[in-house]
């Protein structure tokens, strides 16, 4: 019987404990989304600003071309975009966020339905599988690494 009581009063000792870091998490997980939501806008709108400030000084990314920095990639987009070039929209979906054990790193992987115009104006419609490494610094969240490759066309 005092077995059950220890095992008992354990248990309720964990579940307290444990309690806040889950309302932690889903308060991360609804924040992660809906930066996701506003940089994917952004994005869309082609935002420049706007979209390359969701983006940290030391951010690197992998695109089908190879890695970049943020002043590489700023200067390629930039040049894009005013050569003509645009995205048309941009739609994320499958959204999986894991977050790291202390609550200052997050990793969001989603498929990104983009239609893009090029400079030419050939509308291309395609899927990409990206992620997102956010990490927390001075109380703002901004991401540090991105991983953005086509996805296999359906069957």
């Amino acid at each position: 019987m005092a077995h059950r009581r220890t095992l008992a009063a354990l248990l309720v000792v964990v579940y307290t404990m444990t309690l806040p870091c889950i309302a932690q998490q889903s308060e991360i997980d609804k924040q992660i989304r809906d930066l996701e939501d506003k940089m994917n806008a952004a994005y869309a709108a082609n935002d420049l600003p706007t979209y390359f400030a969701y983006y940290a000084d030391d951010f690197t990314q992998w695109l089908p071309e190879g890695r970049t920095d943020l002043p590489q990639y700023k200067k390629e987009w930039t040049a894009f975009i005013q050569s003509g070039g645009r995205i048309e929209s941009a739609h994320p979906s499958d959204m999986i966020i894991q977050i790291g054990p202390n609550g200052d790193c997050v990793v969001a992987s989603y498929v990104l339905h983009v239609k893009t115009r090029s400079p030419k104006g050939d509308v291309s419609d395609d899927d990409f599988h990206e992620s997102d490494v956010w990490f927390k610094r001075n109380g703002a969240w901004k991401v540090v690494h991105l991983h953005y490759s086509h996805a296999p066309k359906k069957k």
